[in-house]
């Protein structure tokens, strides 16, 4: 699914040593600081179920004060290992006594830190790694394929982002261990006071389903926790928490999965496997977590991988499925595809979908149609996506098109002829709604939204300075005070070859992205060190926290 990116990540782990000597460490301030007015949270990736990125509750940056004179690097998060996934923050949370906002990490080497969000003091830290194992690392990734794997610096814990109930006081991660040769995935449950796991907690993620694909026996596919990569972010839905996989290193045999618990008590409650007759088809989307809407239907997009009724035998044999007797239309195999996937009994029911009609020349040549972060458009009945063959594919999320040999039957197709490994945002302000990519090797991009018609104007807004090559795009959020004039601002989080894979910073006016407020390229005190790929940024109560491979998270807000 990643072949080119993971050839590119050798470079990025042989120099990630070597940049981490580089960076500042700067200790959080003394608990001194004056109590902050905001208390808004950010409880799961890319701000809510949409995965719409936006945060439009931010009263305090704006575009008349994030610039290099007000606005900058103010203290780190210094945790014990690398950090993919995005921190969280809940505002308000009674904590010690009294109430706080409160930034949660989780490390590569399974520890998850509660901080205060405004001024970095510790209130607790656990390592969630099993008793007796230890986390995952790249040297036990031992196959002709992955060995050696380059696809993480060294430990291999929680990857994804976590996902926190509010109402419970509960966060929700998926942690590995090792032990012998036996790799272990569990979903915990804990207390978000005091780090204790709750009733049930942990539970081993385990299952099979009927098949006939990849790696199955005895017509069963079982889940396999050493190929399967818990990469996207975890979903809250309806009182199901959903943990969802791709694959390390395309590394076969391995499938897509999602398996959905109950929040409360964690017993499994739904399995789905997109290619049971198949193979392949890994759901991951540059590590955002999967759309839902309120009545509890996930929003996905699979990867490379079978599609169709037993068109594994067409694909393992190199015959084009339309010369052959496959049905890419059958339910079964749904790789390179969209899918609108609803509850149904113990497993997951595909009610609408959507399959490129070169799917097959996409699945040949790695032109995955699950990279990009997809989302539901806010307010609409749109869901975006986008994959490597260089388009955006906007589709009627209840109707999303299907599949045709001759056309593509969607509501709209937008080329942009790059590849789309990044995460998009939303923002809707008080001349229109935008929706911002960036993806590698181009410039940032607002393409403005029509709502009435449904669809994007090809007159796109790009922004002048240059910014991500290689084969990573940035990732990108937006803040905002509702839609005050003045208040939104996109921010971008990228890195390139050339840079030594540092991470870069950059804000942007949300209404004239040719307007670029603040850089951290502008002050070497302000550059956040290693860059996190495929992690997203959180922005909230005038802060910014970046992930980084720096072992910390780097704050940021108004001097």
């Amino acid at each position: 699914m990643m072949t080119k990116v993971i050839k590119a990540a050798l470079l990025f782990t042989l120099l990630l040593m070597a940049c981490k000597k580089k960076d500042a460490v700067t200790p959080p301030p003394a608990n001194t600081s004056t109590p902050n007015a905001q208390h808004a949270s950010v409880l799961t990736q890319h701000n809510n179920n949409t995965r719409a990125g936006l945060n439009n509750q931010e009263t305090a940056l704006n575009t008349g004060n994030v610039n290099t004179t007000k606005f900058g690097r103010l203290f780190n998060l210094n945790v014990d290992d690398d950090v993919y996934t995005q921190p969280l923050v809940y505002g308000n949370l009674s904590i010690g006594g009294s109430l706080h906002n409160v930034v949660f990490i989780a490390t590569v080497n399974n520890t998850v830190y509660a901080f205060d969000a405004d001024n970095g003091k510790l209130y607790w830290k656990t390592n969630y790694t099993q008793a007796g194992m230890n986390p995952p690392n790249i040297t036990q990734m031992n196959s002709a394929w992955c060995n050696p794997y380059y696809g993480f610096g060294f430990h291999i814990g929680i990857t994804g982002t976590p996902v926190i109930d509010s109402t419970a006081k509960t966060i929700y991660f998926v942690a590995k261990s090792f032990s012998g040769k036996n790799f272990y995935q569990y979903l915990h449950a804990v207390d978000l006071t005091n780090g204790s796991e709750k009733p049930g907690s942990p539970v081993l993620i385990t299952g099979s389903v009927p098949g006939k694909g990849d790696g199955s026996v005895n017509n069963t596919v079982s889940f396999d926790p050493l190929r399967a990569n818990q990469r996207q972010a975890l979903t809250l839905v309806n009182g199901t928490v959903y943990v969802t996989y791709a694959s390390h290193c395309d590394w076969n045999p391995y499938h897509g999965w999602i398996f959905g618990y109950n929040a409360q008590s964690l017993q499994l409650k739904t399995i789905y496997n997109n290619t049971p007759d198949g193979e392949a088809g890994g759901l991951w989307e540059s590590g955002q977590g999967p759309a839902a809407d309120d009545q509890g239907n996930l929003y996905e997009v699979s990867g490379n991988g079978t599609v169709g009724n037993d068109a594994y035998t067409a694909s393992i044999n190199g015959t084009d499925p339309g010369t052959s007797n496959t049905n890419p239309a059958d339910l079964k195999n749904r790789g390179e595809s969209a899918t609108k996937l609803s509850p149904a009994g113990t497993g997951m029911q595909v009610s609408s979908f959507f399959t490129p009609s070169s799917y097959f020349d996409m699945d040949l040549n790695d032109l995955d149609y699950g990279v990009m972060g997809a989302m539901l458009i806010p307010n609409s009945n749109y869901f975006l996506t986008g994959a490597k063959d260089g388009n955006l594919y906007l589709l009627n999320k209840d109707n999303m098109g299907g599949y045709s040999s001759t056309l593509n039957a969607v509501q709209q197709t937008i080329p942009l002829n790059v590849a789309l490994h990044c995460q998009p945002a939303y923002y809707k302000g008080p001349t229109g709604e935008f929706v911002y990519v960036w993806a590698e090797n181009d410039r940032l991009r607002a393409m403005p939204f029509n709502a009435a018609t449904g669809t994007f104007s090809n007159n796109h807004m790009v922004a002048t300075i240059a910014g991500p090559t290689g084969e990573m795009g940035a990732f990108l959020s937006v803040s905002s005070n509702g839609q005050t004039t003045g208040t939104g601002v996109v921010w971008a989080y990228y890195t390139a070859p050339e840079d030594n894979y540092q991470g870069h910073l950059a804000a942007f006016d949300a209404a004239d992205v040719s307007k670029e407020l603040w850089d951290s390229s502008r002050n070497p005190a302000d550059i956040p060190g290693t860059f996190a790929k495929f992690s997203t940024l959180t922005i909230v109560n005038g802060h910014l926290y970046v992930p980084t491979l720096s072992k910390m998270v780097v704050v940021y807000g108004l001097k």
